[in-house]
């Protein structure tokens, strides 16, 4: 049991870390592939260095599994894009609480990936993020900045539940830093064109965003979450992680001065009580 609760507490930290790139994504002003590509090769060097230093392995075992680090990289990449669109299209609470209606595509998703029986209480909590995101766009016109910012937060959600089943399965043979690290690599490769493309010159000022978004949202957080993976089901651990809106709100709250509206609050709520109904059962099985 305190084994269980250990690993809880580090999947919280790290779903407090990754929160803060909702701000982040929000304020930091350059072309989002851009961003992205920053974020990534950032990360990369702190998480190689940081695997030399623990002498974690960086081998890959075999070739299927070489598939499955690609694919796992390009749904991360596909899933910061969308998000970074969503929120500047929106804002942090529409474009954080819209990817979140990523647990129920994952508790569908998990059974055909990873083989397991579909529990019957996943649905009845997606259906409770789905109700939430309806009072988040009451009013549907697909013309309207924060539709298509819900609209790309869900395809963004799409990405990441597919980037974590992908994910699981690896995480029994490989260490959580170590996968982290092999996705920023690929990331940083395929977004490389950008650097031509488009304008970076916005980095000479928003470095220290970016160095935060790569070393605390990115190195740290992600890798954590990685890491928690092999204690919890796919869909018990992606819907305890539905505090992470909470948490983004709050910091767009206190550092861009965001305020949600009454929609935003009740549709959170909704949401963000998937959470504890998810996190008490798990620690009864446990």
């Amino acid at each position: 049991m305190k084994s269980h609760y250990k690993q809880f507490l580090l999947l919280n930290i790290a779903t407090l870390f990754i929160s803060t790139s909702g701000a982040l994504g929000k304020f930091i002003d350059m072309p989002t592939p851009v961003i992205v590509w920053w974020r990534s090769s950032i990360a990369l060097i702190f998480l190689f260095v940081f695997c030399k230093f623990r002498k974690i392995s960086l081998k890959i075992d075999s070739k299927k599994d070489v598939r499955s680090f690609i694919l796992s990289a390009v749904f991360m990449g596909g899933h910061w894009i969308t998000y970074f669109y969503s929120l500047k299209l929106s804002n942090v609470a529409i474009g954080m609480l819209s990817l979140y209606t990523f647990p129920v595509i994952t508790a569908l998703l998990e059974p055909i990936f990873i083989k397991v029986k579909l529990d019957p209480i996943h649905i009845v909590l997606g259906l409770m993020v789905l109700l939430g995101i309806y009072f988040l766009a009451p009013d549907f016109n697909i013309e309207g900045a924060h539709v298509q910012g819900i609209i790309l937060g869900l395809l963004s959600a799409l990405c990441y539940a597919l980037r974590i089943l992908i994910l699981k399965p690896l995480t029994s043979h490989y260490n959580g830093t170590m996968l982290m690290l092999y996705q920023l690599l690929i990331l940083t490769f395929l977004l490389a064109p950008c650097l031509i493309l488009m304008d970076t010159s916005g980095i000479k000022t928003q470095y220290p965003y970016v160095l935060i978004l790569a070393l605390l949202t990115t190195a740290i957080g992600h890798s954590i979450f990685v890491h928690t993976l092999k204690y919890f089901k796919v869909s018990t651990a992606t819907i305890m992680t539905s505090a992470l809106p909470i948490y983004g709100i709050l910091i767009a709250f206190l550092f861009l001065g965001e305020v949600p509206n009454s929609n935003v609050y009740i549709g959170g709520l909704l949401i963000i009580s998937t959470v504890f109904i998810e996190g008490i059962r798990s620690a009864r099985k446990s």
